[in-house]
């Protein structure tokens, strides 16, 4: 009246073939797998030290941009929360520029002053190495910088 019971059936039985563990190897195939074990491996740790390297300079990046705010904050006198920072992307060096408000309210609402750091993290801080003002409401473009001082001053960053 009831079906009979279907036998267990191993994880293997339901496997393709090719891909079921095998009680013996066949010829040839050892080095093959050798082969690519060690292949697999390789790949492996290249990938676990990629990802070291990469948190590892993200970790960097952070304690400098840290740096850069506080920097700002200790140039001005000003503890702003509302910060911009950006990163030197094209050049592949640590030169930043943080932004902030000369007087109090919303971001980009006021005359802001932006600093260019440099160098090497020491006691939390950054040199700052020049920098330029902006009017209200407009974008960090050089043609809206004015007020340049310091090592801003050589042309590339500031217009003549």
């Amino acid at each position: 009246m009831s079906a009979p019971p279907t036998p267990a059936r191993a994880f293997g039985d339901r496997l393709p073939q090719w891909m079921r563990p095998r009680e013996t190897e066949e010829p040839g195939q050892g080095r093959t797998r050798l082969i690519e074990t060690t292949l697999l491996a390789l790949v492996g740790v290249l990938l676990l030290i990629a990802t070291v390297n990469d948190v590892f300079l993200q970790t960097h990046v952070n304690h400098r941009l840290t740096a850069d705010l506080r920097t700002w904050r200790s140039y001005t006198g000003h503890n702003y929360k509302n910060l911009s920072a950006e990163q030197d992307q094209l050049g592949h060096t640590t030169r930043d520029v943080v932004c902030g408000n000369t007087t109090p309210g919303p971001p980009k609402e006021r005359v802001q002053l932006c600093l260019v750091m440099t160098g090497p993290v020491r006691n939390g801080r950054r040199a700052a190495r020049g920098g330029w003002y902006l009017p209200p409401k407009s974008e960090d473009l050089r043609r809206s910088r004015y007020g340049c001082y310091g090592s801003t001053k050589d042309g590339r960053l500031c217009p003549q």
